[in-house]
């Protein structure tokens, strides 16, 4: 099993494993408005080997295509069980299990395709967990990503840190954290990128460079 999680990454885990059960009713509302139509641009770049880290309830499982084998890790397996319930609703072949996202338990280069949802904003340490991302995936592969960030509007910046004043002390989720700026500094090839939402949402395709 590893050596047990820091007190930040272990406060993750009960959040995850206490919001578990409400989690796909709660979400769903939210999703439709704010990251509507997110997942299904994810499933429609995905490719090949595709590893899905903080795999959660398995929202994206329905968006993937047929001809692309999943695996899914997550910090929760609370959510697991559910994510595992979802597959087999579906008849989706997927190999999901217990993980760090910042100790991902793979070989190197072994994935077309690594996808992060909705995940990253809650992760402790970010940094660790796109490089994890970068060494599993082979050269020339993708990194999807979707997640809330900090707004481009400054009126609503400020809405959202004081948010994170209550969130990320709570349940370790920031509203102000950004992404895109850890893709570029791990060395990632930016292809695609979309901001949403004034802002607020930020899809972001990148390839890992063909050198090692």
């Amino acid at each position: 099993m590893g050596n047990p999680p820091d007190p930040t990454t272990a406060k993750v885990l009960r959040t995850w494993e206490k919001a578990a059960p409400s989690y796909d009713r709660q979400i769903a509302l939210f999703e439709r408005i704010q990251f509507g139509g997110g997942r299904e641009w994810l499933g429609a770049r995905a490719r090949g080997r595709v590893l899905e880290v903080g795999v959660g309830t398995g929202r994206s499982l329905p968006h993937y295509p047929a001809d692309v084998t999943v695996t899914g890790i997550d910090l929760s397996p609370a959510m697991l069980a559910l994510a595992r319930r979802r597959a087999a609703d579906l008849g989706r072949e997927a190999d999901l299990r217990v993980g760090d996202a910042a100790h991902l338990p793979f070989e190197d280069a072994v994935f077309d395709t690594v996808v992060c949802a909705l995940a990253l904003c809650t992760i402790p340490d970010p940094a660790a967990a796109i490089a994890e991302m970068k060494r599993v995936l082979a050269p020339g592969g993708r990194l999807l990503l979707l997640d809330h960030v900090g707004s481009t509007w400054p009126p609503l910046y400020a809405l959202q840190w004081l948010l994170d004043r209550v969130t990320v002390r709570i349940a370790g989720e920031h509203f102000t954290r950004r992404q895109l700026p850890l893709v570029r500094a791990a060395g990632f090839e930016i292809v695609e990128v979309e901001r949403l939402k004034a802002g607020t949402v930020e899809r972001v395709l990148a390839r890992r460079t063909a050198t090692m």
